[in-house]
């Protein structure tokens, strides 16, 4: 899941968060199993995740997150 999210330009950052947290770890693995049995794919389901989670942090902190991983 990490690396799929990565692929999709989830900074590394937020999914540190993300997994390091066991509630918000155990809300992304119901979503990504729910998904599952409606017939999406990982990469399908990888990019459904990203928007949804990049949509929620707002661009502006996305953008700078992304800025501080490049350096």
């Amino acid at each position: 899941m990490y690396q799929r999210l990565r692929d999709y330009h989830v900074p590394m950052a937020v999914l540190d968060e993300i997994f390091s947290n066991k509630k918000d770890l155990e809300t992304l693995r119901e979503s990504w199993k729910a998904l599952e049995k409606n017939g999406l794919m990982g990469d399908e389901i990888a990019e459904e995740m990203s928007m949804v989670i990049l949509d929620e942090l707002g661009e502006e902190l996305v953008q700078s997150l992304s800025n501080i991983e490049e350096k």
